[in-house]
């Protein structure tokens, strides 16, 4: 008679021989997502409060803006370190591998997860703020290159040169073409018989003309000559002389202005590159960080 013993032991389901367990763990990733992050912002907000105990307007004591900016760079590489290595120590140890590898992979997916939410963050708060600083250096940079056109910024020097008071009446750099339409209507050919409002007008009417030379240049600059000498009652070539003083003192403002521009854009170009430089160490920094947060988890398990 047979009899059948029972082992206890179910045979194996061919289905799941062969399947090998998950080696990441989204669940843990995501807590060591949430450390990082409050560590983070707490670490931040004792940082301002830090800085704001440096205050002190009344003694004078206050650190200038360079010294407050390195100081600011530096804690907040210290905190960056500091809370993703916390993150991915927390996600490793969670996740409860015990491969050195996949807890490395573990403290970099922390790392990347968090720097998403912070550029996220930076490109729908303060990358506003940013682009608009950047869009108005290069508003400057080409308003100083168009300048030669520009008649409200000649306006106040033409006036000097025709001994008319660039306050009196309403102000013609404001509004030119606005000017030019309520006084030239009427106003006399010869520059003898004209009110200072209209010869201050006709002057400007005349300076896009007389900055982009040439012979409508030429007959501009006679035409202002010719106002300049009715009004300050002087002879021609003495009015010739103001205007051509005048001109090279306009033509050296803009190109001063050009140069300043060309600088501050030089600078400001300069500025960005180092800075983008020294934020790619920051992060590479930060990754180191998280991944040796992970590991030192991953060995302590093995123990």
């Amino acid at each position: 008679m047979a009899t059948n013993q029972n082992t206890g032991y179910r045979p194996a389901d061919p289905a799941y021989v062969d399947k090998t367990p998950t080696r990441i763990s989204w669940g843990a990733v995501f807590a060591g997502v949430v450390i990082a992050v409050a560590v983070q912002l707490v670490l931040g907000i004792l940082g301002a409060g830090i800085g704001l105990t440096m205050v002190d307007p009344v003694e004078g004591t206050t650190p200038g803006a360079a010294g407050f900016g390195i100081g600011a760079g530096i804690y907040w590489l210290i905190t960056t370190v500091v809370a993703l290595g916390a993150g991915g120590y927390a996600a490793a140890r969670v996740s409860g591998v015990t491969e050195r590898f996949d807890a490395l992979v573990h403290g970099l997916v922390v790392w990347g997860v968090t720097l998403i939410l912070t550029l996220y963050l930076l490109t729908s708060a303060v990358g506003g703020i940013i682009g608009g600083a950047f869009r108005t250096v290069g508003a400057v940079a080409g308003t100083a290159g168009s300048a030669v056109g520009t008649v409200a910024s000649a306006a106040p020097a033409a006036a000097s040169v025709a001994g008319v008071d660039a306050n009196d009446g309403k102000d013609v750099a404001q509004d030119v073409r606005g000017e030019a339409a309520a006084y030239l209507s009427d106003a006399p050919n010869d520059p003898a018989q004209m009110t200072p409002e209209q010869a201050q007008t006709e002057i400007a009417k005349q300076l896009p003309a007389l900055a982009r030379g040439g012979a409508d240049g030429q007959r501009a600059e006679s035409r202002i000559v010719d106002i300049v000498a009715a009004q300050r009652k002087i002879s021609r070539p003495e009015a010739q002389a103001q205007v051509t003083r005048a001109k090279q003192q306009f033509v050296q403002t803009r190109d001063e202005a050009v140069a300043t521009a060309k600088s501050a854009t030089d600078k400001a170009a300069g500025a960005a590159a180092g800075t983008s430089f020294v934020l790619v160490l920051a992060l590479l920094i930060g990754a180191a960080a998280a991944s040796f947060g992970a590991t030192t988890a991953a060995r302590r398990k093995l123990r």
